[in-house]
């Protein structure tokens, strides 16, 4: 009975710390100031939105080929930026 109640105890720390591990690494390696720790552009857009449609503005991760910002709009959706745009640059400034 005894050598069962190890077993269960031990069984149920395992899954415990499995579960808390990935996180913890998400936490910790993730940028204050990106979306995700490898949230990256495949495409941008070189149309502008008024400033009023913007919620949030990020910077990509470092981790992806090409530096972006992601800019949030009041619906939801999520638009790419080119780095070296200067309407995203403003914006970028604006809110932070």
């Amino acid at each position: 009975m005894k050598t069962l109640c190890f077993t269960l105890g031990m069984l149920l720390l395992t899954v415990c710390w499995c579960n808390a591990m990935p996180q913890a690494v998400h936490f910790s390696t993730a940028p204050r100031h990106s979306t995700a720790p490898h949230t990256c552009c495949p495409n941008v857009s070189n149309k502008t939105l008024p400033f009023k449609r913007v919620t949030s503005i990020t910077v990509t991760h470092s981790s992806c080929p090409e530096q972006a910002f992601i800019v949030q709009t009041v619906i939801g959706r999520k638009i790419c930026y080119e780095h070296n745009s200067t309407w995203a640059q403003d914006v970028y400034n604006r809110l932070n």
